[in-house]
């Protein structure tokens, strides 16, 4: 971490030469004088993460100098340094912003004190920044991998998503990377400085989910010992992510529309609506039409929710991103087996994870190339480093490619005639006994016999 730089002003050379002695003896590089003007001018041509400030100097009192400073720069930390008897002056300048005040005449404990919260605040604040940088850098649309068509028509949704306010409806199988689009439609959003508040619809009890939505007043019930914040509030400004929403039970599906209708909600225990303002992208990996056709999901939140949709690709329909992907997951992970200089991996083994049909997606993909980092010897994975229900799946493939390709409606006529056959051989041609053997009406089979064209000479037996 670079070092800490601070900038002292006072009117006094004897308080300066202190305050400057104390906050050497801290590590911090201190510049210091005695002219309020001149020390503006230092903000303009250095930057500061601390700055210390007498109250009471000529020209211009210290909060003349804090208004001034905030003018050139937002970040620095700012103390005022302040007698005794306008401590209740410094007490408010604290509520306008400033960090801290330190009384004079000082010991060193009273400015180190308050010189130490102030840094750790700085620190915090710088690794927030970097974090956030991270963050925004890893979930941008440029690390979602893949350049097959369906990916890039998700990409180009996912860029008029990010540029709207609209709320997203964000389907596809588990292990697609719904949240993972979630993540980067808010960092490329208008709320990206905001939170971004996950909830987990089906992992929330039922007893603790509409408080863990929208919060309780103390005494509400037995074990509300305090007001809480629920997480709608927390999102207030920023994003609402809702996985698996097809898991909301109807009652909390009622208050989660009022929120999308009327941006407001109210605690458990209180009378007083409370006024949110949250973009909210939710994901599942339901049928929602299908759970509204069963009475199971609300239609009108359903149309709430759905104003952009977005729907993933499963791995399978996308296999030419399995080489890119695979390349992506190697150096993202590589690091944890150094030793090894993972580069890539051997052309029989990209056969392999090419021919795997990844029920769990993008992230089975991920899984089976971290464990093969953890096996190969190095420094390029082999076939056999790989998963071995990869390898055995191999079998399965090669098995269902001996299956001859039909329309799925052709498929179950032959397998329905097939059986029907073998009722009627098993049976001796006894349509009766078959239809018993088959658990169907007598007249349904005689007509399916008649529809599927199936001669009764071939499956009576000689005579």
């Amino acid at each position: 971490m670079d070092k800490i730089r601070a900038l002292v002003v006072d009117d006094e050379s004897s308080v300066c030469e202190a305050m400057k002695a104390i906050l050497e003896m801290e590590g911090i590089e201190v510049i210091a004088t005695t002219s309020s003007v001149d020390a503006v001018d230092m903000v303009r041509k250095n930057s500061f993460d601390l700055i210390v400030s007498d109250l009471k100097m000529p020209v211009m009192n210290g909060f003349q100098f804090y208004e001034k400073v905030r003018e050139i720069d937002t970040d620095s930390i700012f103390i005022i340094i302040t007698a005794f008897g306008t401590i209740p002056s410094a007490v408010d300048a604290v509520k306008k912003g400033i960090y801290d005040y330190i009384p004079k005449p000082f010991s060193p404990d009273e400015v180190r004190l308050p010189v130490r919260r102030a840094l750790e605040k700085r620190r915090l604040e710088r690794e927030n920044l970097v974090l956030r940088t991270q963050i925004e850098t890893r979930y941008s649309f440029q690390n979602i991998i893949g350049n097959s068509p369906e990916i890039r028509e998700t990409f180009r949704v996912m860029r008029h998503a990010a540029s709207s306010e609209s709320n997203v409806l964000v389907t596809g199988e588990s292990g697609t990377g719904k949240e993972l689009v979630a993540r980067a439609i808010h960092s490329n959003s208008v709320r990206a400085r905001r939170k971004f508040v996950t909830v987990n619809c089906g992992a929330i009890p039922d007893g603790l989910i509409e408080s863990e939505f929208f919060g309780h007043m103390k005494g509400s019930f037995t074990s509300a010992i305090a007001d809480k914040r629920g997480l709608v509030e927390e999102a207030d400004k920023g994003t609402l992510f809702l996985d698996e929403i097809g898991e909301l039970s109807p009652p909390l599906q009622v208050k989660l529309l009022r929120v999308l209708q009327e941006g407001e909600f109210t605690r458990i225990g209180d009378v007083q609506p409370r006024k949110v303002n949250v973009r909210v992208i939710a994901a599942t990996n339901k049928d929602l039409k299908k759970a509204i056709a069963e009475k199971n999901f609300r239609e009108d939140l359903f149309y709430r929710l759905n104003v952009i949709p977005i729907e993933l690709p499963p791995l399978r329909r996308r296999k030419d991103d399995i080489p890119l992907l695979v390349n992506h997951f190697i150096d993202k992970h590589k690091n944890k087996a150094p030793e090894k200089n993972i580069t890539g991996v051997v052309k029989d083994a990209m056969q392999a994870l090419l021919n795997y049909h990844f029920p769990g997606n993008v992230r089975e993909l991920e899984n089976s190339i971290e464990y093969a980092i953890a096996f190969t010897a190095g420094p390029v994975v082999q076939k056999e480093d790989l998963p071995k229900y990869i390898l055995e799946d191999k079998k399965l493939s090669q098995d269902a490619q001996k299956i001859p390709i039909m329309p799925l409606k052709d498929a179950k006529g032959q397998f329905e005639k097939s059986l029907i056959i073998a009722a009627l051989i098993e049976s001796g041609g006894n349509i009766s006994e078959a239809a018993r053997l088959l658990n169907v009406h007598r007249q349904n089979l005689q007509q399916k016999i008649r529809l599927l064209g199936i001669d009764m000479v071939s499956v009576s037996p000689i005579k």
